[in-house]
């Protein structure tokens, strides 16, 4: 079952809310956000969040130790003392990351625990959800097949990169507009393997690049060479922008829209990603009107019903409505166009 981040996040939510206890194993290309959705879906839930990577473990870290314990008899048996890192109590999801990145012994001793909700003489409390993730053989990742009475005890949900689900969630995040506004114009790099090269983009990549670009640094190392060349010159096309915090303010009318495509693009994903108010989104969006075409009156309106449906800024998507009819019927379309994905 293929899904994006959002769709999978929504799954993960029934799951939840349904008290599903099966154990679900996510896959998907490395860098596109299977273990942060998860953290965000235990956050979301009040759910505690343990995160276990199998691939750096040895067996003993997983069962625990053996200790002697006298009988009170001259003999002794040994009691296995499991790790501090496993539940004791509570509700969560304990999240075993890079499943199949570990050897077949500890992906075997995964396998109890997964199954039987116990490992050795530990047993999981029954408030914890058992999640796992891993990449796949075509990812080029250095991965171990997964035994078919292990992979059995799964449901299985591919999660797939989404630029859409990707710009909601970096938008809430507050990732510097620039990146933001280059994979607006040039999605089909949001996720781009290339094994010849250590440094390619992802999604977790392009968050580490906006890191980067907002302490002035070059973002290449986080992206690969060509990547890196590309927002480059996009970023040096935001010099012939408007000023937009002018626009914001609602005295833009002697500003115009330079024509280029790819100026526009970052205008236009810049005055969304900058609105912090109803008013801000209203002054912008009837000067986009007054400058641009319907199609970047949509982009535009898109990418702000994101932004706020992110952040929780409803009373002003409500509040845009009732302002203008033409934004009033791009708000309801977007909003529409997102409940029924």
């Amino acid at each position: 079952m293929s899904l994006t981040a959002n769709e999978l996040q929504t799954y993960l939510s029934a799951l939840v809310t349904g008290d599903l206890k099966l154990s679900t194993m996510i896959w998907g290309p490395p860098g596109v956000g299977k273990s942060s959705v998860v953290a965000q879906v235990a956050q979301r839930h009040g759910l505690d969040f343990v995160d276990v990577r199998l691939s750096q473990l040895a067996p003993t870290d997983l069962r625990g130790l053996p200790v002697p314990e006298a009988d009170g008899q001259g003999g002794g048996v040994s009691r296995w003392y499991p790790p501090e890192f496993l539940p004791r109590g509570g509700q969560g999801v304990l999240f075993l990351d890079e499943v199949n990145m570990a050897p077949p012994t500890m992906q075997g001793m995964a396998q109890q625990l997964i199954l039987d909700r116990r490992v050795g003489s530990y047993v999981l409390p029954d408030g914890w959800f058992v999640w796992a993730a891993g990449n796949r053989k075509e990812d080029r990742a250095s991965v171990f097949d997964m035994p078919a009475p292990l992979a059995n005890r799964f449901l299985h949900l591919t999660v797939r990169p989404d630029f859409d689900s990707w710009r909601a969630y970096a938008l809430a995040r507050g990732l510097h507009e620039h990146v933001i506004a280059f994979l607006t114009f040039r999605p089909e790099l949001l996720w781009r393997l290339d094994p010849q090269q250590p440094a390619w983009p992802s999604p977790r990549a392009w968050e580490m690049a906006a890191r980067l670009h907002r302490a002035g640094l070059d973002a290449t190392p986080a992206i690969g060479d060509a990547a890196g060349a590309e927002f480059s010159a996009f970023v040096r096309l935001y010099e012939q922008l408007p000023d937009l915090g002018t626009v914001l303010e609602g005295r833009g009318a002697g500003l115009r829209l330079p024509d280029e495509p790819s100026v526009r693009y970052a205008a236009v994903v810049g005055l969304a990603a900058r609105a912090q108010s109803a008013d801000e989104a209203y002054h912008a969006f009837t000067w986009l009107a007054d400058n641009a075409g319907p199609e970047w009156l949509q982009l535009y309106v898109a990418t702000l019903v994101s932004k706020f449906q992110a952040i929780g800024q409803l009373a002003d998507l409500a509040d845009l409505i009732g302002r203008d009819e033409r934004l009033a019927t791009l708000v309801q379309g977007t909003l529409e166009l997102t409940e029924g994905m």
